[in-house]
């Protein structure tokens, strides 16, 4: 499964640096086929000790993580939606993402240009937010003509499409944006067709160090419930693709929050991750949460979910703790489960055909 995050920004907030910083982590595309070769395209492992773990828990000759790409999108100026700038080319490339990262300049180093006329993440938010809507309102709007015609004939599915898009309509021009607001599944497949901008899950990502952001600001994102990460880019891209070691000789963080980037970025996206483990390879795999047995056997290859029979599962945590397969079978930990077990993050499993 290939799963893209997409950067974006106004004009110097940090989002070619934080890119650089990214690919500095780049994968072995060779381990991947899905991975898409191309210079604005980074992909990166998503960090799991697990897979450390049972690596070692099996002498495993190959480990393999989960990935996200992320996207380096052409920078957004104010008008984007009416075609300003790089707006089409940067607006046609985020309908292509499942995630986005907002870059919010707080840094306050006056060597680098400001585009705008004061340091403000929350008015940045509200320019990247405003043309993003206005390109869904222009969307939605179309359509809505369209289908008030159509549904003169009466069809059910019609009417039902026309109601939802103009509660969509609705709410983009009070200024709302879609993924702020409550929709029932089936309304949501019907929003989904149109790749809406705001429709899709985003974190705002802070670029600065932790005194130059505003309590003010924090208290904002805090309270709209908004998903947010303060980090410094900058020291990031200088500490990424160094050994721990060399860090701390620079006196550079021991951590990477970048790692944690990656991660919040993977737990946004509603997905969780099972496990397959042995001599050849542990490997990490990414599925919908909520999915079933026959679903994840299909993730590892298509026969596993047309012929599916059966699954034996382990949490990771408790195959660890029995030192193996053959003392946690012994112990009656590993389960077999049928067609309707809902897979939960971190099982370790083997689809039986």
């Amino acid at each position: 499964m290939s799963l893209s995050v997409g950067i974006v920004g106004l004009p110097n907030v940090g989002k070619s640096t934080l890119f650089q910083a990214i690919t500095k982590k780049q994968v072995d595309c060779s381990n991947y086929p899905f991975c898409t070769i191309d210079p604005n395209v980074g992909v990166v492992a998503v960090p799991d000790p697990r897979v450390d773990q049972l690596a070692e828990l099996t002498n495993s000759a190959k480990k393999i993580y989960t990935t996200i790409e992320f996207v380096d999108i052409a920078g957004l100026v104010k008008g984007a939606s009416q075609g300003e700038g790089l707006g089409n080319k940067f607006l046609a490339n985020i309908r292509e993402v499942d995630l986005l990262v907002y870059i919010l300049r707080c840094f306050k180093n006056e060597k680098i240009v400001n585009t705008e006329s004061e340091i403000d993440p929350l008015g940045n938010k509200e320019i990247l937010e405003t043309e993003m809507a206005l390109k869904d309102l222009a969307t939605v709007d179309k359509r809505v003509k369209d289908l008030s015609k159509e549904s003169k004939a009466g069809d059910k599915k019609v009417l039902k499409e026309l109601a939802v898009l103009t509660r969509a309509r609705d709410f983009l021009q009070a200024g709302k944006i879609l993924a702020g607001e409550n929709w029932e599944e089936s309304e949501e497949k019907i929003l989904n067709n149109y790749q809406l901008l705001t429709l899709k899950p985003r974190l705002y990502l802070l670029n600065g160090n932790e005194d130059e952001v505003p309590a003010r600001v924090i208290e904002e994102f805090k309270k709209h419930n908004w998903h947010f990460l303060i980090l410094d880019i900058l020291t990031e891209f200088d500490a990424a693709g160094l050994s721990a070691e060399e860090r701390k000789e620079f006196d550079l963080p021991d951590d990477l929050r970048i790692d944690t980037l990656i991660k919040e970025s993977y737990k946004l996206l509603n997905l969780i991750t099972f496990l397959t483990t042995g001599s050849d390879e542990t490997r990490a795999w990414t599925l919908e949460k909520g999915k079933k047995a026959p679903q994840a056997g299909g993730v590892i290859h298509s026969d596993f979910e047309t012929r599916f029979i059966r699954a034996e599962v382990i949490n990771w945590q408790d195959l660890i703790e029995a030192e193996g397969f053959a003392k946690a079978r012994e112990k009656g930990l590993i389960r077999t489960e049928g067609r309707d077990y809902l897979i939960q993050d971190g099982d370790v499993i083997e689809i039986k055909i």
